[in-house]
């Protein structure tokens, strides 16, 4: 009888060169996307600062800012600017969505796996949506 059972799959980590034909379920994608976004925003946070010093210091210093979109920073083209302000809005959207879908797990113990791909789904479609409508607004589309 004990031979008839099938061995258990093992389970290793996988190597880098793995991780392209790896599938992450939805959860797994945001657990990683949720800490790439937070470390994006931990890094670009000295341009943070410097955008919103030089937003609020006098009314030249928010010419600058402004002009910082459409000629750029010194050598930095203005629309690498924006492509930065683009990926620190995204940074920002996801992680805040994903940690509201993570408070809302917390407090209603809905941790289903069910639940758990649905409000995976539903987090990437609204932070890459909402990214993609400021992002038209940046770069002048509206």
């Amino acid at each position: 009888m004990a031979e008839a059972l099938k061995p258990r799959p093992t389970y290793r980590n996988i190597h880098i060169t793995q991780i392209l034909q790896y599938r992450l379920p939805p959860a797994g994608i945001v657990s990683i996307l949720h800490r790439v976004s937070g470390a994006l925003m931990f890094l670009l946070l000295p341009f943070i600062v410097w955008l919103l010093d030089v937003s609020l210091s006098s009314e030249i210093s928010y010419e600058q800012f402004t002009a910082a979109f459409g000629v750029g920073i010194g050598v930095v083209p203005g629309w690498l600017v924006k492509l930065a302000v683009l990926a620190l809005i995204w940074a920002y959207l996801h992680h805040f969505i994903a940690g509201v879908r993570h408070l809302w797990m917390d407090m209603t113990h809905s941790v289903t796996k069910e639940q758990g791909h649905s409000s995976a789904i539903v987090t990437l479609v609204s932070s890459v949506v909402l990214t993609v409508a400021l992002g038209a607004k940046l770069f002048g589309l509206f």
